[in-house]
């Protein structure tokens, strides 16, 4: 990928619409590390610390993938950010994924959402199969050059969070209100039309619905937006000493990144303009099952070509 970062390929990008500043599942990641970014200007810089020091041992990554400078450098930068099921001692799926692209010299980023049933090339697996397979085939590093390789992009960085510290996050800080928009029912819960309260184990059922919803997996990550919405703006709104002493326990206990403490800091600063002005990407595609009975989601190649193209020209410096 060192090839490719020298070389960004400007393909023909879709027009998308400017300044959409939604939150997903990127914010229970993202937006917390943002969180201790910016409180460690205040307080608490090493115990901060030490936590950071717990999600960098716990990665797995390579050297070469732990030893980035690419938020150091204030360059353009993508992170994968992971929404991880796991059970016990497996392995696990990643259940969302991901891709953050945030330019500091344009202030400007792009953030978007790959279906967890695309098919494409596992790198380093030979084979196609599910993209959230790359996870549980070989963890944080497949999936990076997995996603590099759908995309065309290098990525520099990824975090992680397991639905474990998704539910803690949310009971945390006292449950999250959303507005839901029909009636269904998913794991053991009901959810009915109109605003509804969500604790820990709700909101991930209800962010989990995907089959009966009329816009599949589409559905369900905006149903993830918003819970993650809410959950942002509950926590800026009623933040103490005591809730962030606890949040930096969720994610030490729950959350991996190649990060560095300080590189967290400097996205929380430098980056925060670009962060804000975000273009939010789909990438369209159809559905169904293959000769073998399994269910994938077949990217349109016009769309990804756009895709391709539009985070391509947001890496350029």
């Amino acid at each position: 990928m060192e090839e490719q970062k020298k070389k960004r390929v400007k393909k023909r990008r879709r027009k998308y619409s400017p300044a959409k500043r939604i939150a997903s599942i990127a914010g229970i990641v993202i937006g917390l590390f943002l969180l201790i970014g910016v409180g460690a200007a205040f307080y608490l810089y090493n115990q901060l610390d030490s936590t950071v020091d717990r999600l960098n041992e716990s990665t797995g990554l390579s050297a070469e993938r732990m030893n980035v400078q690419t938020i150091s450098d204030k360059q353009p930068v993508s992170v994968l950010l992971l929404g991880v099921d796991r059970r016990a001692d497996e392995q696990g799926r990643s259940d969302s994924i991901i891709v953050m692209t945030l330019n500091p010299n344009q202030d400007k980023s792009a953030m978007l959402s790959i279906p967890r049933d695309t098919k494409t090339e596992i790198v380093g697996k030979g084979v196609e199969d599910k993209v959230n397979h790359a996870y549980a085939f070989g963890g944080a590093e497949m999936a990076l050059e997995t996603v590099e390789n759908l995309l065309g992009i290098p990525i520099d960085y990824v975090a992680e969070v397991d639905m474990k510290g998704f539910q803690d996050t949310v009971d945390l800080l006292g449950g999250v209100n959303v507005t839901n928009k029909f009636a269904f029912t998913s794991g053991d819960y009901s959810f009915e039309p109109g605003t509804i309260t969500l604790k820990g184990p709700q909101a991930l059922a209800y962010t989990r619905m995907r089959y009966d919803d009329p816009s599949g997996d589409f559905g369900r990550q905006e149903r993830q937006r918003d819970v993650i919405t809410a959950l942002v703006n509950k926590g800026k709104d009623d933040f103490s000493i005591a809730k962030f002493n606890n949040m930096l326990d969720v994610l030490g206990n729950n959350a991996k990144t190649n990060m560095t403490f300080k590189e967290i800091r400097t996205l929380s600063t430098d980056y925060m303009d670009a962060f804000k002005n975000q273009d939010v990407l789909r990438l369209e595609g159809t559905g169904g099952k293959a000769g073998d009975g399994i269910y994938y989601w077949n990217p349109d190649a016009a769309s990804l070509a756009d895709v391709q193209g539009y985070l391509s020209e947001l890496m350029e410096q």
